[in-house]
């Protein structure tokens, strides 16, 4: 980073304001839940948002990525929809799943976000799917799956790695190695020093990126898109991570004794992605804290009218259960 003549100028400030709106979406997720306002499994982004935000800043707008249980960070870095997905955590019929699918399951076809899931590694063989179709129609559209550290020792996620490599698929596995899976260190379940030292096994490059770093997430990943795109394969980025809140909310009601010290959280708060992207921008001179200011202040608009459009959405109509679900196996007459 430069200078306002910056070329990538533009594509920074908007790595910051989707970084930022990640985390606001979470930060309200969290506050809703512990209000009893909506109910159900939340896991949040909070701490990793630099990771979604550069790999999909790599992608073209009709590329696609599948997600994981860890949800809302990926579709609103690939641009989705804020009110449509903060309706679903509501439940209402606006929302992706029109209420149906919940936290875990948001999906838009129409920008290339072909679904999360719950299962852990689950979305790896659609994302497979999805570049084996690319590859077959003679597309040139990228494939990005996100999974975590604990998903890496899945079978589905060796089985999808060697498969795209094999055929060469325009695939780039992208890793959010937060560091533990629930409550279980990677470093207790993962035989290498480094997941992307997998790569190898697969013949297919690997990277480790400092995954709270937003540009060299966007780097590495554009540097893997690109590979793919020209037919070249797969490669597997690791972006070493970190949650800043538990698995996911009132777990650590259950939990009988700490998992990792108040000094490793402390150590890795003060590596915050925003605020070092910020820190970043403000010394290479490419914004000043006005703008930063304005971007924030944008960024709680944005929330404050998917809160309202989220509380006004009508909920679903029980006739309409098993709609997009099932073939309806009990035709209703409708008045």
């Amino acid at each position: 980073m430069s200078n306002d003549a910056n070329p990538d100028r533009a594509l920074y400030l908007e790595m910051l304001r989707k970084m930022l709106l990640i985390r606001r979406f979470d930060e309200t997720a969290v506050e809703l839940v512990e209000r009893g306002e909506i109910v159900g499994i939340v896991h949040t982004y909070i701490g990793e948002e630099a990771v979604a935000v550069g790999a999909c800043a790599a992608l073209n707008d009709d590329d696609y990525i599948t997600g994981n249980h860890r949800s809302h960070g990926h579709p609103i870095a690939k641009g989705g929809d804020v009110d449509r997905a903060m309706a679903e955590l509501f439940g209402k019929a606006t929302g992706y799943c029109k209420g149906k699918g919940g936290s875990m399951h948001l999906a838009d076809f129409s920008i290339g976000i072909l679904g999360e899931s719950g299962i852990l590694g689950s979305a790896l063989p659609v994302a497979v799917g999805a570049a084996l179709a690319s590859k077959l129609r003679k597309e040139t559209k990228v494939v990005i799956p996100f999974f975590g550290d604990g998903a890496s020792n899945e079978g589905a996620c060796h089985e999808t790695m060697n498969l795209a490599s094999v055929w060469k698929l325009p695939v780039v596995f992208v890793c959010e190695n937060n560091q533990y899976a629930v409550t279980t260190s990677y470093q207790e379940s993962v035989s290498v020093e480094n997941i992307s030292d997998r790569a190898s096994a697969y013949n297919m490059p690997g990277v480790l990126v400092d995954g709270q770093d937003v540009v060299a997430m966007y780097e590495a990943t554009r540097a893997a898109v690109e590979r793919a795109r020209k037919g070249e394969g797969p490669s597997l980025v690791e972006g070493r991570t970190y949650r800043y809140r538990e698995h996911s909310e009132g777990i650590n009601r259950i939990l009988r004794e700490p998992y990792r010290s108040e000094e490793e959280v402390q150590a890795w708060l003060e590596r915050d992605p925003i605020k070092l992207h910020q820190e970043h921008l403000l010394e290479a001179g490419v914004a000043n804290q006005a703008e930063i200011d304005e971007i924030a202040e944008g960024v709680e608009t944005v929330i404050a009218g998917a809160l309202q459009f989220a509380r006004e959405s009508p909920l679903p109509e029980p006739e309409d259960l098993f709609d997009d679900l099932f073939t309806n196996p009990i035709p209703i007459e409708r008045s």
